[in-house]
């Protein structure tokens, strides 16, 4: 994140943990939980309650650090010329957010692809988008469409194609409470308007190679 001021190491089995926080924004964030707590029917004063308003901030400092990261100047970071045009697929690639709407988190996996026009990205660039457009407040119809355009407007491929698998909280711990639901989005551009093109693709992210 920009401004972090705040730093925590954590060794643990030769393990070095580095989080990094900006010290302002977890006070105040932190400021507004003992009166949470006390709405809710809690003690924030009890042993186990009394670091928790720092602790959450903390929790949503990194859950939300998305908004300090340019999904795009990720992508430009890594792109190089290369003349390779075939389908370049990246699957299974995890995702956690929260649902802006409640506040809950729902989690699941992105495949994405595209068809390069001149320039190829270092595949770990990919992900990094993903988390970069995840770590927001969200919903998954939006984060399916925000990293396709991403993609395609800096890389300019011939196409680009994401669909996205999440089970979310919201349904899972509240409202109709179903625990194995999943919800599917996708969006795509050029090439994989086609319905060839796109079969491919589907049909690339479905296989296993075991």
């Amino acid at each position: 994140m920009s401004n972090l001021t705040s730093f925590e190491n954590e060794e643990q089995d030769g393990y070095i943990k580095i989080d990094q926080y900006n010290q302002k924004q977890v006070e105040e964030i932190a400021s507004y939980y003992p009166a949470i707590l006390r709405a809710i029917g809690e003690n924030p004063e009890r042993e186990g309650l009394v670091k928790t308003p720092e602790r959450v901030a903390k929790a949503l400092q990194f859950l939300t650090h998305g908004y300090d990261v340019d999904a795009a100047e990720v992508l430009r970071s890594a792109m190089f010329e290369e003349e390779y045009s075939q389908m370049v697929v990246v699957k299974d690639i995890e995702i956690y957010s929260m649902c802006e709407h409640h506040m809950l988190p729902f989690f699941g996996k992105a495949h994405i692809a595209y068809i390069p026009n001149g320039h190829i990205v270092g595949l770990s660039k990919i992900p990094r988008v993903v988390d970069a457009f995840a770590r927001r407040l969200q919903v998954q119809e939006r984060l399916t469409n925000e990293i396709r355009d991403c993609i395609q407007q800096t890389l300019k491929p011939a196409g680009v194609a994401v669909v996205m698998e999440c089970k979310h909280m919201c349904m899972a711990m509240r409202g109709v409470q179903k625990q194995n639901s999943v919800t599917t989005t996708s969006a795509f551009t050029g090439a994989f308007q086609n319905d060839v093109t796109r079969s491919e693709f589907i049909r690339l992210i479905t296989a296993s190679l075991d």
